[in-house]
């Protein structure tokens, strides 16, 4: 009987200990897809096609995130460490003040006194500052219909507003390290952490939507760099670029393709469809979407260039 209770025991721990690691995963899988459909949306969009259609698995998406988070990652850890050396510092001094003030020589607990003061002053306008940004940020945010058209507004604004709610955040801590006896409530402290999240998840959206669509016109200034195809068809395309050569095959028995097409470039292959585009980019051009079936016949060319 206490082997089978010490059995339980030792499934109900891995259980648990299964559950607190494959949440955060989860939760991490699903930041990743998020990022990577936001990047992969802009991306197509450019070239008129709606990234749905093309059917990108999770995985796909997953793996196209690291790519558009570097830049994110990299800026929010060189804050970090940023921060924490300045709250080394803050909170040293702190208790140097604090450990001063109790010193049995007045002259010596006066000056700790007054730089404890003015530590709390400080600080109390780097709440204020913080605050001034949060109403400067939801002023931004309740515009919207008139600002919109503002190429940097998706940017701007969750970064005045996190910058506000970091800035409310930090000043109020320090001046609870200052004055034990006005520590910030909890529910404040939850509500600008909220704040701060959300604003953080916006900003990378809005800079994984730009880099899709810098990866987009990156791709659109080399589209001759892209897998060149050969395309034959049962049935004559009304593909209208003047880099794109349409010619009649010859008829013969057993031919059931009838034009062959050069010219054209692999976008992107989906689940079942192929996206072709020329190899020139121009703003009247479209996008060609081919099923991946016997329909039509492709030939991928070897680059030019000799081994």
């Amino acid at each position: 009987m206490a082997d089978d209770d010490a059995q339980g025991t030792r499934v109900e721990r891995l259980i648990s200990w299964a559950a607190s690691v494959v949440a955060p995963l989860s939760v991490l899988t699903a930041v990743l897809f998020y990022f990577g459909y936001a990047s992969a949306r802009a991306q197509y969009e450019y070239f008129g096609i709606d990234v749905d259609t093309i059917g990108l698995s999770t995985q796909d998406y997953v793996m196209r995130s690291p790519a558009v988070l570097l830049t994110p990652l990299l800026v929010l850890v060189l804050v970090g460490v940023a921060v924490a050396t300045t709250h080394d510092v803050v909170r040293r001094r702190i208790q140097v003040a604090i450990a001063g003030a109790g010193d049995p020589d007045p002259d010596v607990a006066q000056r700790s006194k007054d730089r404890l003061d003015q530590l709390h002053r400080r600080f109390g306008r780097v709440t204020l500052a913080g605050q001034v940004l949060l109403v400067a940020g939801t002023v931004l945010l309740l515009s919207y219909a008139g600002l919109r058209g503002w190429a940097l507004y998706p940017l701007v604004t969750p970064l005045v507003m996190g910058l506000g709610a970091a800035l409310a955040l930090y000043g109020r801590r320090v001046d609870g390290l200052v004055r034990p006896d006005e520590q910030p409530r909890l529910g404040v402290v939850l509500a600008l952490s909220l704040v701060l999240v959300a604003d953080v998840f916006w900003a990378t959206a809005t800079v994984a939507q730009w880099s899709g669509r810098g990866s987009a016109h990156d791709i659109a200034r080399r589209l001759d760099q892209l897998p060149s195809v050969i395309l034959d068809t049962r049935e004559r395309l009304a593909l209208r670029a003047p880099s794109i050569e349409e010619r009649a095959l010859p008829a013969s028995a057993g031919q059931t393709f009838r034009y062959r097409y050069r010219g054209l470039h692999l976008l992107i292959q989906g689940k079942d469809r192929l996206f072709l585009v020329p190899g020139v980019w121009s703003p009247s051009d479209f996008t060609t979407v081919l099923p991946m079936d016997d329909s039509v016949r492709l030939q991928f060319q070897f680059e030019n260039e000799a081994p």
